[in-house]
């Protein structure tokens, strides 16, 4: 089964892959350490284990992606 996602929310999903949800585990785990927050840990792996999820789903759709293209040729 092939999913289509339009390039536009590809894009967004990428930049929240790649940009933000990295750049937010780190504010997390920095300022929870800093006020001594309880479940900085937690809350900064659930996070990471999201983004690691989001990233790979990303991926696949690429691959998929370009080999429909390659075979539209």
């Amino acid at each position: 089964m092939f999913i289509t996602l339009p390039n536009k929310l590809y894009d967004v999903l990428r930049w929240v892959a790649m940009l933000f949800l990295p750049a937010l585990a780190i504010l997390v785990q920095t300022i929870f350490r800093i006020w001594e927050l309880p479940y900085g840990n937690e809350i900064t792996a659930s996070i990471v284990a999201v983004n690691a999820f989001l990233s790979a789903i990303l991926g696949i759709s690429s691959i998929t992606y370009q080999k429909n293209k390659k075979n539209e040729k």
